[in-house]
């Protein structure tokens, strides 16, 4: 690993340590070094907040030394005017006279021109240092700006003989676990790390899932349900304790507001569905089923990862697990339960 690969990584370890709460912004995080070590780093901690450069910046007891040294950002800093000023203008009010910069920023509003405004100012532009790193680190962001639609992840535990879920013939209702409880810890930290989670009425109906991060301590994503033909009273369930921001989506018009809210989509296809959730400013999702909402994703070939949880028993008969085609891209053990993720070749 060269020189500016090391601190490129480190830039990348620290954008992670904004991953559930910068959304909608991207993780970014940055290092100040000079003569080969660092005088400074930062991340974007909250969204609203200060961006990684001004925190790497700010951190820098020793200001003078800006003009004789690097900073490094995984991604391209902005040039434009949102919530806080454009970070390429601090960098060059700076003085510094070298960047390294992991990825382009494709959003419409930065796209090069954050890079063009430094190097117009003088600097030294450093473009592509760990870039398939620093592009996977925000795919989330460039999928929502990219595609226009949300980032979109399929979860699902499966018995050792692929089942989801027990027969329930006879309307059984109630959370059959198939993995082990302290799986359940790594389940609620994957959904702080996406903005929303969604299921169907039937998950709701039968399961009375909370859909929260209660086992991790985060903030918990909006949780969106399907319900088309509003079979279901929400008073009576635990989606519907207005502890976290609730979506349903439903043909039927209702006045709602704060946070329980009815939404009618154009229509219900999976497309519409997702064109709902874009217009919501939602730049991922976790499916968490049942089944046939999972297999409706998996059908209209909209999906970019599925996170597949194996336990140890077995079903003797229920719900078949739902079949994805595409790349293996981890699998290991977590206990005693075996998890595989496979993203969309």
């Amino acid at each position: 690993m060269s020189t500016d690969e090391k601190f490129m990584q480190r830039c990348i370890e620290l954008a992670q340590l904004g991953a559930g709460s910068v959304a909608p912004n991207p993780m970014v995080g940055s290092v100040v070094v000079h003569n080969g070590k660092i005088i400074g780093e930062g991340y974007h901690e909250q969204y609203g907040q200060a961006h990684a450069e001004v925190n790497a910046i700010q951190s820098v007891k020793d200001k003078a030394l800006l003009k004789e040294a690097t900073i490094y950002i995984n991604l391209e800093p902005c040039a434009h005017f949102g919530k806080t000023p454009p970070c390429s203008d601090l960098i060059i009010a700076s003085k510094i006279p070298n960047v390294v910069i992991g990825c382009i920023d494709s959003y419409s509003e930065v796209a090069g021109k954050g890079i063009a405004k430094m190097s117009d100012a003088g600097i030294n532009v450093n473009v592509g240092v760990l870039e398939q790193e620093s592009l996977a680190l925000n795919k989330r962001f460039f999928t929502f700006h990219n595609k226009k639609r949300p980032y979109i992840i399929l979860k699902w535990a499966q018995s050792a003989n692929g089942y989801i879920d027990i027969d329930r013939a006879n309307n059984e209702k109630g959370v059959f676990w198939i993995t082990q409880p302290a799986t359940k810890a790594l389940v609620h930290k994957w959904r702080h790390e996406e903005a929303a989670i969604l299921v169907g009425k039937n998950t709701i109906n039968v399961d009375n899932p909370s859909l929260t991060c209660r086992n991790y301590e985060g903030n918990s994503p909006i949780r969106i349900i399907i319900d088309q033909k509003m079979r279901l009273d929400y008073g009576g369930f635990n989606v519907g304790d207005r502890k976290a921001q609730t979506y349903v989506l439903s043909e039927k018009e209702v006045i709602s507001k704060g946070k329980l809210q009815f939404i009618k989509p154009a229509d219900f296809t999976i497309k519409s569905i997702l064109t709902t959730l874009a217009n919501l400013d939602i730049q991922s999702v976790i499916i968490e089923g049942g089944a046939t909402t999972l297999n409706h994703f998996i059908n209209a070939d909209l999906w970019d990862e599925a996170r597949i949880l194996t336990g140890v028993n077995s079903i003797p008969n229920g719900t078949p697990a739902p079949i994805v085609q595409g790349i293996v891209s981890e699998a290991y053990a977590f206990g005693k339960d075996q998890i595989k993720i496979i993203a969309h070749a």
